[in-house]
């Protein structure tokens, strides 16, 4: 199957839940490949906008350039043309490149391109970033907005007046008012994306900024509040929406805010409070303490995870 052509990744996107799977290892923190993709065909069945392999959930900072490519595979074998999938870049300009070509190489649809590794840089040195790997696929590429990899309104519109394939912003930094600028000065000429952690805890307000989809860790365990809460907030039900905020998000938080990182671990142990399979996650990330993981559980019982009506 043909990747997508980055306008139609771009509308695409937008007009759902986005997937961000974690990436399985087993006990040799080796990619547990088969456990993947049967974690990817599960999620599958359910009506998400895009599916992102190997993301930040994905443990993406973890992942070598061949394991990258390998996850990629997979997840596009696995989801059959289901939904677009996304792959990862980031790091040095030359590593976010050969990943870039590894994703399309892989029949990636597209590309999250991650903050550059360590290093602070301004704006005209990230828009030298972008540009490298815009002009290195054909593949859409969507930034992220996060970290040493914060963009002005300014440099958004050089890099969309030149580069046809820049198609998205991620958000990852929470600041309404440089995301009502960068939503007045762009307008729709890009896709919008909430990247916070626990995106559902922003997704209502950041709504009326024109993220109309935003990447849901918690879709990996509990995929149909993930996508009941979603489609809450699209039709604006405040009253259920701050309901499951309330009985289930908020709570989940609590335990996810114990530690740093937490916020990759918890989604694994979350998929073990529910009887499917999480696995390990790599260092320097730290697994949940025996008593964070009963807590978890005891959050997931106590809310049964309401569907949102």
């Amino acid at each position: 199957m043909p990747n997508l052509e980055p306008a139609a990744l771009a509308s695409q996107i937008g007009s759902g839940l986005l997937s961000f799977p974690v990436t399985h290892f087993d006990a040799e923190q080796e990619f547990a490949e088969a456990t993947y993709r049967e974690h990817i065909e599960w999620l599958s069945a359910y009506p998400v906008a895009g599916l992102f392999a190997a993301g930040g959930t994905g443990e993406y900072f973890s992942l070598t350039l061949d394991e990258v490519s390998r996850v990629v595979s997979a997840a596009v074998q696995q989801v059959g043309g289901r939904t677009a999938v996304l792959g990862p870049a980031g790091g040095s300009v030359r590593a976010a490149v050969e990943q870039a070509r590894a994703v399309e190489a892989a029949g990636g649809d597209g590309i999250l391109l991650f903050p550059p590794y360590l290093t602070e840089a301004g704006q005209e040195g990230l828009a030298a970033y972008v540009e490298a790997v815009c002009r290195a696929t054909t593949l859409g590429v969507i930034v992220y907005h996060r970290a040493n990899a914060q963009y002005s309104a300014e440099t958004l519109v050089r890099l969309a007046d030149r580069l046809p394939n820049f198609i998205g912003f991620k958000d990852g930094v929470g600041s309404i008012e440089q995301m009502t600028q960068i939503y007045s000065t762009l307008g729709d000429r890009l896709t919008y994306v909430g990247g916070l952690p626990t995106a559902e805890t922003f997704a209502l307000p950041y709504l009326e900024l024109g993220v109309t989809t935003y990447s849901s860790a918690m879709f990996n365990f509990v995929p149909d509040f993930a996508i009941d809460f979603y489609n809450a907030v699209r039709r604006r039900d405040h009253a259920s929406v701050f309901a499951a905020l309330r009985d289930f998000v908020h709570p989940y938080l609590d335990v996810r805010n114990r530690v740093p990182g937490y916020a990759v671990s918890i989604v694994k142990a979350g998929l073990d409070a529910v009887g499917r399979t999480g696995g390990p996650v790599r260092p320097p990330l730290q697994e949940l303490t025996p008593e964070d993981r009963r807590d978890l559980a005891q959050v997931i019982e106590r809310a049964a995870v309401p569907a949102l009506v």
